[in-house]
């Protein structure tokens, strides 16, 4: 009985029972298709980026004469030598690192305290605080502009950089907390426990043992706060008028003129203020991920 059953195994497939030679072909083409459907994607999505450094690099009246979406027929560097003064980008550079310097630090470790207390600390009304910090993403921006500046200007920090550190922090904590919330209750209670049972109190363990584990996710909301804090327009452009607490948002607005706008120039000075950024974020993405992911799951 075994030795038929081996020889029935080991004997080769009929033609009914092979697979057809060209079973294949629709999963290539599948694939092929997908490849191309991707590839399409990408120089779409590439290609905003593409028109603002050929307009960047035209003269303004090769622009005017022979439109945008069009190849230039000389090249110039000159744009962002005007784009450097126009936009007031030695001051505007200097205001948005300050802020970056001490806005992201700040708000990442009261993000990271408050997260902390509500994924592993015993206290009251935990479900209700993180409730409110939830429903504080949602509150608009511009609700809080009157008020906001009616406090700010009653202690006379309106149209001050360390004045709008505070509203800064404030309106980034919500997304901070709940993305280190969700990475914080991913560590074992029992390490906690067996902190505790060593004699390490709440500040010892948060230190030495969640902040060092929590690593990917303090890089991606840093990363985050850095990118929201370099890009934001709203509060800069409420709280602050001087030319001299300019950040780099407002300067990009010095080249909208009352009758023409100065669009190579704008283009450059976009190449200015984007690049540092983006090149932070192309080299820092796979943290993001990481990050944001870490989270997602138990075990």
């Amino acid at each position: 009985m075994s030795t038929v059953t081996t020889r029935r195994r080991t004997e080769p497939l009929s033609r009914e029972a092979r697979p057809p030679s060209g079973a294949k072909k629709p999963g290539r083409l599948a694939a092929l298709g997908l490849t191309g459907a991707i590839l399409i994607a990408a120089l779409l999505w590439i290609s905003p980026l593409v028109l603002l450094v050929v307009s960047a690099l035209r003269p303004l009246s090769d622009f005017l004469s022979n439109g945008p979406v069009s190849l230039p027929d000389t090249f110039t560097l000159a744009n962002f030598a005007e784009a450097w003064d126009v936009g007031n980008f030695g001051s505007s550079y200097a205001n948005t690192l300050f802020l970056l310097v001490i806005k992201v630090p700040l708000g990442v470790a009261l993000a990271a305290l408050l997260a902390y207390a509500l994924a592993k600390l015993r206290i009251r009304m935990k479900s209700v605080t993180l409730f409110f910090v939830v429903i504080g993403m949602t509150v608009p921006i511009y609700v809080a502009i009157v008020p906001l500046f009616t406090m700010l200007r009653s202690v006379g920090l309106t149209d001050s950089i360390p004045g709008i550190v505070g509203p800064y922090v404030a309106f980034g904590l919500p997304l901070q907390v709940v993305i280190l919330h969700a990475f914080f209750r991913r560590v074992p209670d029992e390490l906690v426990e067996a902190a505790r049972i060593d004699g390490a109190g709440d500040l010892r363990i948060f230190l030495q043992i969640m902040l060092p584990l929590s690593l990917p996710a303090l890089i991606t909301v840093a990363i985050l706060d850095a990118v929201a804090t370099w890009n934001e327009l709203f509060l800069a452009l409420s709280l602050l008028s001087s030319q001299e607490n300019q950040t780099i948002p407002l300067g990009l607005l010095n080249f909208q003129g009352q009758f023409a706008t100065n669009y190579t120039g704008l283009a450059a000075g976009i190449l200015i203020a984007v690049v540092p950024i983006l090149v932070l974020y192309m080299f820092l993405q796979r943290f993001i991920v990481g990050g944001l992911t870490a989270g997602a799951t138990k075990g």
